[in-house]
């Protein structure tokens, strides 16, 4: 039997037969094929080895031990002639699943030429690419997500993928030292990709990174509109991050140590550009009024700013700082127990103001001098955490003085308002939104609620 699997075997390594002759003829073969087993029993069998019965016949003995090598070593060339055999068939099989690939590959390549798909213009894969992009603002490169992974698909959605400079306008640069050359390569092929376009960058800044991440970013600085430095360490050279960005519109840091504002760093900040129009800062620090002094004058351009601060009265410096505000969110914390006092402000630019005071034990008692100090003509929608008690009567002459176009007001956690109080509020502005929201808590987590005149209990 194996002669002849092996005869047709080796010929169809020779030869060019159909692969389905083969099988046929292998077919056949093993139909027909059978393995024989020999009685191999003797007058000896049923004597142990050991048995001294057999004594006398060990001339019997040894041409029955005789006949067995050689049916051994003719089944053991059987055996290896057929696993030789069986060697090339997987070979054949090997071969034969290639060829489906193949063209099952090709298959698809034509189908995808009759696609639908495939003949979409380069507008229309630019619209369904963009739909692709992760639902985050900024994205850290990886490539089983877009856009890295349209540029995997085939030679024309790459093509298109990469003449799409909008697709790579948001990156998290996130760096491990111990690999600088290659992530720093990575990311200068991302940002290239991104052309003239305007950049929204996130750096992640560890120990003696400022002086390669500038290194990365030079080559675009004048593209950079948005950058959001995360801080793991202090101090931290900020002047190589923050110098020279003509074109930066927001800036956003957050850090984890409460004294990462160095005087370096807040020089750093009063430097920046007139363009900047957005400044947050996130974290366990606060801002003192020497440190809003030493960033001035970056505060006169501003239009929006968040930012936690030591004391209520800051805020009227803020507003006198900044005169184009028209967005304020302000985290207080860590009070110092310094006398303050509150000189009278009317800022007339300023429509959105956010205030949650981390420190109500402390400062509740002062903001009936900020809402009598405060006068805001324009403002529109203001939200209040966790001041209390809540100075009703001071905030109600504060709307009638301040006569403003107020729709919405926010009444967050740790803040306690009667029904009747907030009636008081939409008799002074009837088209008043009043919302009361206990799970309105974080300073930063803030969403809009849109209903006229109404007070609702989310």
């Amino acid at each position: 039997m194996h002669q002849d699997i092996g005869v047709t075997t080796a010929n169809s390594e020779n030869d060019t037969s159909p692969i389905s002759d083969i099988v046929g003829a292998l077919q056949n073969i093993l139909a027909r094929s059978r393995v024989i087993i020999p009685d191999l029993e003797t007058p000896y069998s049923t004597f142990p080895n050991t048995d001294h019965s057999a004594f006398g016949h060990n001339e019997n003995i040894s041409a029955v031990i005789a006949e067995r090598q050689q049916q051994l070593d003719a089944v053991s060339q059987e055996v290896s002639g057929l696993e030789n055999a069986m060697d090339r068939i997987k070979n054949l099989h090997q071969q034969l699943l290639q060829k489906k690939d193949r063209i099952i590959h090709s298959m698809n390549l034509h189908k995808g030429l009759v696609s639908t798909l495939w003949r979409f213009p380069p507008e229309l894969l630019s619209l369904i690419f963009v739909r692709c992009l992760p639902e985050a603002e900024h994205l850290l490169p990886s490539s089983k997500l877009a856009p890295m992974l349209l540029t995997r698909i085939c030679r024309r959605w790459r093509e298109v993928a990469i003449g799409m400079s909008s697709l790579w306008c948001g990156v998290i640069v996130d760096i491990d030292n111990k690999d600088w050359q290659r992530a720093a390569f990575c990311y200068d092929a991302w940002l290239k990709r991104s052309r003239d376009c305007p950049l929204s960058l996130v750096l992640k800044c560890f120990k003696h990174d400022a002086t390669n991440l500038r290194s990365l970013l030079e080559p675009h600085k004048n593209q950079i509109s948005s950058l959001h430095i995360i801080l793991f360490v202090s101090p931290f050279t900020a002047d190589l991050l923050l110098n020279d960005l003509p074109a930066l519109q927001e800036l956003t840091i957050t850090a984890s140590d409460p004294l990462w504002c160095t005087p370096s760093f807040a020089q750093s900040i009063s430097r920046l550009p007139f363009t900047l129009r957005r400044f947050r800062v996130a974290g366990p620090s606060v801002f003192d009024f020497d440190c809003i002094a030493s960033c001035n004058p970056v505060w006169a351009h501003l239009t929006h700013i968040e930012i936690p601060i030591c004391r209520p009265n800051l805020i009227i410096q803020l507003l006198k700082l900044g005169p184009s505000l028209s967005s304020l969110k302000i985290g207080l914390g860590f009070y110092d127990e310094a006398t303050i006092t509150f000189e009278p402000f009317a800022h007339t630019n300023l429509q959105s103001f956010c205030i949650s005071n981390t420190s109500p034990m402390h400062m509740g008692n002062l903001f009936p001098d900020l809402f009598n100090a405060l006068t805001l003509p324009n403002l529109r929608s203001l939200e209040a955490r966790y001041i209390r008690p809540w100075p009703h009567e001071e905030f109600k002459t504060f709307l009638a003085r301040s006569s403003c176009p107020l729709g919405s007001l926010i009444f967050g956690a740790g803040v306690t308002t009667t029904d009747e109080e907030r009636g008081e509020y939409i008799v002074l502005i009837p088209f008043l939104d009043v919302v009361v929201d206990p799970g309105r808590g974080d300073y930063f987590g803030y969403h809009r609620l849109n209903q006229h005149g109404r007070i609702r209990y989310v």
